[in-house]
């Protein structure tokens, strides 16, 4: 057997072995539905390929005693010259069309490479032109130039220079940039005249950066204190229970965030965008509730959050805001923080700005159910427990033994854990205005309740999905709902989750495919050293 047929006989011979060997492992171990492919394509190739090889040997004689030097040379010559015209002509237009378009591929398991969906959406909201200037010398540029080059990429708004200082002081002496600037390298990111100088950079701050030039004024934050809340500054704040990252996350929004001890103020103060109100395990005093009421009457945004059993008297403030906090807590026991009943994720979310763009779960600690109140339209449940989850209310029950169950008297899941509303009020107008036609104009005040202070906590917020959880529904209650995105990420050590499935195609590649390719190329160098050798 010689020429074609002895290469149709070798490789059939490689693809039917290799099926053989392929059937007699799978008779002593669990094998995938890919397993069984790769078989049978094997046997199947394999046999056709070896009939091809006897049918070929048949005709050998006569195809050598037709076949000359001069024939064979000419016609694998030919060949040769088309096949390398081709691969020519390939190369050129695939080099083209890389001038004319451009793709970029980040394998990343957490896609630290890409920029976020938040700062996409940015880059496609600009109605301006942005000019990004960076200062830095050669040495330094590689890094910074990767992380500004993908805004140059996915935006014509944005253009990009890169000066080395000591190559253009016309540029530093224009800016008015000063050597300890120059010394450890400055960003800025300019909007017409407006601009902003970054001595950080990440993501994170460019971005921001484009959100205060886009903005154009800034949103005022302003977290209760006095009633044993979640601390956000001081030593307090940086611990597990703290509010540290929380805070931090919010000014990475742009936003301004400070303390607000309400009963010595006597009320809100007027550049108040947004009361949070986290965790308190006191009552207020009277005049604090009277301040929250007219704050909320005259249109503005409340965050209130609630752990279960906590000693404050917020429940009927809440309820006259048509939101019912339970006397109860949580229980999940299939999904939960490794099977902590009272930790439970989030097992879905209802159709709302604050959770739209949520993919993933919330986890939570220790949490009550929030519902609106029976009746009321003003608000609604926006993100929810388990199916096979509840909220006991024999809370005195499961203090003394330990043991909660569900019954008929608790509330069968999925629980709701947050609550968002919203409601026009009017809001007196000043007389004259020109939109003032009797007295008064139409605003709105925001709500949302979360039965659960700990998910914002230091020692969650990093975790699932609850930085986005928190800091959405804080864009959407200062009516900033194009900030409502899911943040860059962060970069972590990728690991690859093996399933027995995937330890079988594994198996399978390293065992069977990789081997087989190796015969197969074998074959065809013994193959064509034979044919030199005719």
């Amino acid at each position: 057997m010689t020429g074609i047929a002895a290469l149709l006989g070798a490789l059939g011979a490689v693809a039917f072995g290799f099926g053989i060997l392929s059937a007699i492992l799978s008779l002593f171990q669990p094998v995938t539905d890919e397993y069984f492919v790769w078989l049978g394509l094997n046997l199947i190739v394999g046999v056709l390929l070896l009939g091809g090889a006897t049918f070929s040997s048949l005709d050998s004689l006569r195809e050598r005693m037709a076949s000359g030097e001069a024939k064979r040379v000419g016609r694998y010559g030919a060949s040769a010259l088309l096949g390398t015209v081709f691969a020519i002509a390939i190369l050129c237009m695939l080099a083209f069309l890389s001038t004319r378009y451009s793709a970029r591929f980040d394998w990343t398991e957490a896609q630290i490479n890409t920029l976020s969906e938040q700062t996409l959406e940015l880059l496609e909201r600009l109605d301006r032109d942005v000019e990004i200037t960076a200062f830095f010398n050669a040495a330094a540029a590689p890094p910074i130039r990767d992380l500004l080059d993908r805004y140059a990429h996915e935006s014509d708004r944005v253009s990009l220079v890169f000066a080395d200082p000591n190559h253009r002081p016309d540029l530093v002496e224009a800016f008015g940039i000063g050597d300890e600037d120059l010394a450890r390298g400055l960003v800025r990111v300019s909007m017409g005249e407006a601009h902003f100088d970054l001595g950080e950079f990440s993501e994170s701050e460019v971005t921001n950066a484009l959100l205060r030039l886009t903005r154009g004024e800034e949103r005022k934050i302003y977290f209760l204190e006095n009633h044993n809340e979640r601390a956000i500054e001081g030593e307090r704040a940086v611990g597990g229970a703290g509010y540290s990252q929380a805070v931090a996350a919010l000014r990475n929004e742009t936003y301004e965030v400070e303390s607000l001890f309400l009963a010595a103020a006597g009320s809100v103060p007027e550049d108040a965008d947004l009361v949070v109100v986290a965790g308190p395990t006191r009552p207020l005093a009277d005049v604090e509730h009277e301040a929250l009421d007219r704050f909320v009457a005259s249109g503005g945004a409340i965050m209130v959050l609630l752990d279960p059993r906590a000693n404050t008297d917020l429940a009927e403030d809440l309820r006259g805001w048509g939101i019912e906090v339970g006397e109860d807590v949580i229980f999940d026991a299939r999904l939960a923080l490794f099977g902590q009943a009272t930790s439970p994720f989030s097992g879905g979310y209802a159709e709302h700005p604050i959770t739209e763009k949520l993919r993933d779960a919330v986890l939570f600690r220790l949490a009550r159910s929030v519902v609106p109140v029976e009746g009321e339209a003003f608000a609604q449940s926006i993100v929810f427990t388990g199916e096979e989850s509840w909220a006991e209310r024999d809370l005195e029950g499961w203090a003394e033994t330990g043991n909660a169950r569900y019954d008929a008297d608790d509330l069968l899941g999925p629980v709701s854990l947050m609550i968002a509303g919203e409601r026009e009020v009017e809001a007196a107008t000043e007389p004259g205005a020109d939109d003032a036609s009797d007295g008064h104009d139409s605003k709105s005040s925001r709500i949302v309740v979360v039965g659960d202070s700990d998910f914002a906590s230091n020692e969650l917020i990093g975790g699932s999905q609850n930085r986005d959880l928190f800091v959405n529904a804080v864009n959407w209650l200062v009516d900033d709902t194009d900030q409502i995105s899911i943040r860059p990420p962060v970069s972590r050590a990728s690991r690859f989750q093996m399933t027995g499935d995937t330890f079988l195609r594994i198996q399978l590649l390293s065992l069977f495919v990789v081997p087989e390719m190796i015969a197969a190329t074998g074959v065809f160098a013994w193959w064509m050293r034979r044919k030199r050798q005719v």
